[in-house]
């Protein structure tokens, strides 16, 4: 019989006649990692949140290890051992590990702080995780992956059984994703249970035991990852039809060229790239960890004023030394993290959008708001952005939803380039294929797009052309037809054209 640390039965729950979740059932077991598929708006994130102790449910039941339990606070469910680690980590920058990992649970000495144990207790619990990190490091000086393993300790700390991550490699890249990993698999040898949420379906096959797929409220699928759980398999499940991609590319004319780089170098980045890119032309960067390429473009976009070699656009030689010269001369940039760079979360939908224009919406001391809205009405309805209301704040759209709120910023500047770094991340599959039509539709009108991306499927998938780079220089450029994963890899870990053809 299966050991389940946790187990959820008939669960229902409703906002005002909102059904969100209909009798859904779910099993976790012990020392298990458990991935909870769905795309966005399907229940998911409810269904964690009543295990979490944020919500409560209308009817059903859940069980922790083997017995009847009423989480209807998050402090309650932690007593039980159910730790919650959110997309948004909730660590303060400012504190040492140590002093996060007891944020609101310090040990005392009398009336002062008792440090010693507090450093002591942190590093017991990062020797467990066989982590060397100092726990009087300053939060703020660490790697987003080394952020995670903060959180992840502080759940172990308060002797967690279950650990609940929503979307936690959205913003890690290669390397730091197998570290998380690595540390899942540890844990997991220890007992303990992992819940893991996420839209990239690749890493739910490679690092789960077990799936549940919700749609539209229901559960729809689980069961065992027994080696036959294929991401084509697991997509099915979440949008109810077989998802095709061979109506997504279209040839289409290519125009004159509208950005070459000649020689451009910087120091410790990037060294020697010879690039070109064509009115109307979907052109793939594409690597490993530290390739250069987010730094190439960050330069081509004017972040980087020191740099050698020339940045043409149109045929003439440009200086490239702010973001605003690189907006004047028709280059708009998405950059990579989106909560991060992209959207501000304390303004609306409608602000997000147009702020990139307010110069050229400006009359005297007023913003024409007749202009600025019927430039965000075009946008969300070319893009169909999904919005009860544009002057919400744009944290209440989903993830897919305000990537292209991004992208109808960067169109709102009317550009001929536009740079995309990682345009994808953190969208669910339905959401991601309507962001590559989109981009499709929109070269087919003649935009150019330079996409920044480490998926060989995202490239392959949009891309007329595509180079391939390994530490900071181009190892080789390949047209659309003659490209494979295989190939991508061989080069962008150093391999030569020769293996990378032997590989086919």
């Amino acid at each position: 019989m299966p050991d389940f640390v946790v187990e959820m039965k008939a669960i229902e729950k409703s906002f005002n006649r909102n059904k969100v979740l209909h009798r859904v059932d779910f099993s976790l077991e012990r020392g298990s990692i458990h991935a909870l598929l769905g795309e966005n708006g399907t229940g998911k994130s409810t269904l964690m949140n009543i295990l979490g102790g944020v919500l409560s449910c209308d009817k059903g039941e859940v069980f922790v290890e083997g017995k009847k339990v009423t989480a209807n606070s998050p402090s309650i469910s932690k007593r039980l051992g159910i730790a919650f680690i959110h997309q948004e980590l909730t660590l303060v920058n400012d504190l040492t590990v140590y002093e996060n990992l007891f944020l609101g649970r310090e040990c005392k000495k009398g009336l002062a702080l008792d440090k010693k144990s507090m450093i002591k207790g942190s590093a017991e619990v990062l020797k467990q995780m066989d982590i060397d990190l100092d726990p009087c490091t300053c939060v703020g000086d660490l790697n987003a992956s080394y952020k995670q393993i903060v959180e992840i300790a502080r759940a172990l700390l308060e002797n967690a059984k279950v650990i609940i991550m929503d979307e936690p490699t959205s913003s890690l890249t290669d390397v730091e994703i197998e570290h998380i990993f690595r540390i899942m698999r540890s844990l997991k040898e220890k007992g303990v249970s992992f819940i893991f949420i996420s839209h990239k379906l690749n890493e739910a096959v490679e690092i789960c035991d077990h799936y549940t797929v919700m749609r539209n409220g229901h559960v729809v699928a689980d069961g065992a990852m027994d080696g036959t759980v294929t991401e084509n398999l697991l997509a099915k499940y979440m949008v109810g039809k077989e998802l095709s991609n061979d109506d997504l590319y279209h040839t289409r004319p290519i125009g004159e060229t509208l950005l070459e780089l000649k020689g451009l170098s910087r120091e410790h980045e990037f060294t020697g790239i010879n690039m070109k890119v064509r009115k109307g032309e979907i052109v793939g960067v594409t690597g490993l960890l530290g390739d250069g390429r987010s730094e190439i473009f960050a330069t081509v976009f004017g972040c980087n004023k020191h740099y050698k070699g020339d940045v043409k656009i149109c045929g003439k030689t440009e200086k490239m030394t702010s973001t605003a010269k690189a907006l004047s001369l028709g280059i708009a940039y998405v950059p990579r993290n989106r909560k991060e760079n992209g959207i501000i979360k304390d303004l609306s939908v409608g602000c997000n959008i147009s702020i990139s224009i307010l110069d050229r919406l400006r009359k005297l001391f007023f913003i024409d708001r007749k202009e600025e809205s019927s430039n965000n009405s075009r946008y969300i309805n070319d893009l169909n952005i999904k919005v009860s209301d544009i002057d919400n704040l744009i944290t209440c759209l989903s993830g897919g939803n305000q990537q292209k709120v991004v992208l109808a910023k960067a169109l709102s500047s009317n550009p001929k380039i536009i740079i995309l770094d990682n345009p994808t991340q953190g969208v669910d599959i339905g959401a991601k294929l309507e962001i590559y039509r989109i981009i499709m539709r929109l070269a087919e009108r003649g935009v150019s797009f330079v996409i920044l991306s480490s998926e060989a499927q995202e490239i392959l998938m949009l891309c007329d052309r595509i180079y391939v780079m390994f530490h900071g220089k181009i190892k080789a450029e390949l047209k659309r037809e003659e490209a494979s994963e295989e190939k991508i890899m061989v080069l962008a870990t150093g391999g030569s054209l020769e293996k990378a053809a032997d590989s086919n």
